[in-house]
């Protein structure tokens, strides 16, 4: 039934625990006592605090916890209740030490404390330890496996790239693709003026050849042997094929000290670059590889001139050189020219007239006699025919060319020749006896010879020289 207005209200003390409704201590409110209850039924609180009384919490075994756990302290909050706080073991919070738990220190993972949420690790992960010792033996394997691996690269490209048949390799490679340039930077190949003589190479070589548009080098390059000789010289052998045929070719090289300290390195103990003399008969040029040359170019200023000429050439070995001469005039047959080794190799260009050249001068020679037939006189001047006759002369001559000489041209050491060769005029005259004074007519075969000295001048003009 609810109280009327004004009406008192009971001030009878609720009961035991019950909060009272004026003081937040639950008990009277003109006593000012903090009980939780009334002290006849066993309240734990042994004094009140108003009246100066110290207050003595009951010992832990005295306080019940909800579930029955003796384990437990009493708390109070700041409203004066008194909460009893269940104590959580060091095994139970999964620490093995004293004091873990202080004040202060973190909760460890897997670790309940009454009041906060569970950081166990998830159900079947094991934990793991790592100590320093397991830390540095691991690096130190991993440290070993690394040096072991980068030693054994070392070595396999000291065997192969770095070794001296890898050095021979490089150099023919650089060879095959037609890089001069590479093939004469590589130690030992290049030869300087003084040491020509010493390598057995011509003084006077020209550098022409040393180019990649000239040089051929062989096909299918296969390593035949490396071997080291007593005084530490590397006789390595290569093999390639030239025109369908395999030729070996050999290589001198020595240790040249090391690259970054670790890679070996070489050079050419005795240099791969070989010469080439060219003696050009019957001329002056020739072509090699495509590539037409002037050995007038390489002779001395005060040189007089010559019917034929020569000059010397370095080449890199080893290299075929196809070589020819081509013109309207001059001809030489190809042929092919393998150098596979060190030293001088002499070639010579025969050069011939072309059928061309020959067609020429019969068409001069021809000329010429006909010119000479149109003399109007016994001996021509200057011909190579003519005719005697004893008897008064009453008319003009005439002459026709019956068998123009054919010409043939053969070099010697000064120009091309046209030997002594048959020819046969006509001639017709008409004399008077100078016996008996009667008229005839000379009509008669003139067999004669001639011969002519050939050459070709700068402007490709021909000098015909008779005799």
């Amino acid at each position: 039934m609810e109280p009327e207005q004004g009406e008192e209200r009971d001030t009878a003390p609720s009961a035991a625990g019950a909060p009272g409704d004026d003081a937040p201590g639950g008990g009277s409110p003109d006593t000012g006592s903090p009980d939780t209850g009334s002290p006849d039924t066993g309240s734990p609180h042994s004094g009140s605090p108003d009246s100066g009384s110290p207050y003595t919490p009951p010992p832990p075994s005295a306080v019940k916890t909800p579930g029955g756990n003796a384990d437990a302290v009493p708390a109070t909050n700041p409203f004066g209740i008194t909460v009893p706080v269940p104590i959580v073991s060091d095994r139970e919070l999964g620490i093995e030490r004293a004091g873990a738990h202080a004040a202060g220190a973190p909760p460890r993972a897997g670790a309940l404390v009454a009041g906060t949420a569970s950081l166990s690790a998830a159900p079947g992960t094991a934990s793991r330890t790592t100590t320093p010792l397991i830390a540095i033996l691991a690096w130190t394997g991993v440290a070993v496996l690394l040096v072991a691996a980068l030693v054994s690269t070392i070595g396999a490209l000291n065997r192969d790239l770095y070794s001296a048949h890898g050095f021979v390799r490089t150099y023919l490679s650089a060879l095959q693709s037609g890089d001069a340039d590479m093939a004469l930077s590589l130690p030992g190949v290049r030869i300087d003026a003084a040491g020509l003589q010493t390598a057995g190479l011509p003084a006077d070589a020209a550098s022409t050849l040393l180019r990649g548009s000239v040089v051929e080098a062989p096909e299918d390059i296969r390593l035949v042997s490396d071997t080291v000789r007593g005084d530490g010289h590397h006789r390595v052998v290569y093999s390639g094929v030239y025109d369908g045929k395999r030729q070996q070719f050999t290589f001198d090289v020595v240790r040249d000290g090391s690259l970054a300290g670790v890679f070996a390195s070489w050079r050419f103990a005795t240099s791969p670059m070989g010469a080439m003399t060219v003696s050009v008969l019957h001329d002056w040029g020739f072509t090699v590889n495509g590539l037409t040359l002037d050995t007038r170019a390489h002779a001395a200023a005060n040189a007089p001139a010559s019917f034929s000429n020569a000059a010397s050439y370095l080449v890199l070995t080893p290299g075929r050189f196809d070589i020819s001469r081509t013109s309207p005039l001059l001809q030489a047959k190809e042929q092919s020219v393998v150098i596979g080794a060190p030293g001088t190799r002499a070639v010579t260009v025969d050069v011939q007239p072309t059928p061309t050249f020959v067609s020429q001068v019969q068409t001069e020679i021809n000329s010429f006699l006909a010119g000479c037939a149109k003399q109007k006189v016994l001996q021509p001047t200057g011909c190579p025919f003519g005719t005697v006759i004893d008897d008064r002369v009453t008319d003009a001559p005439v002459w026709t060319i019956v068998i123009d000489p054919v010409v043939t041209l053969v070099p010697d050491d000064t120009a091309f020749q046209m030997p002594e060769t048959p020819g046969t005029a006509h001639v017709v005259v008409g004399v008077q006896s100078l016996f008996d004074g009667d008229d005839s007519t000379v009509d008669r075969d003139e067999p004669f010879t001639m011969g002519a000295s050939v050459t070709i001048a700068a402007d490709g003009t021909l000098n015909i020289q008779l005799h």
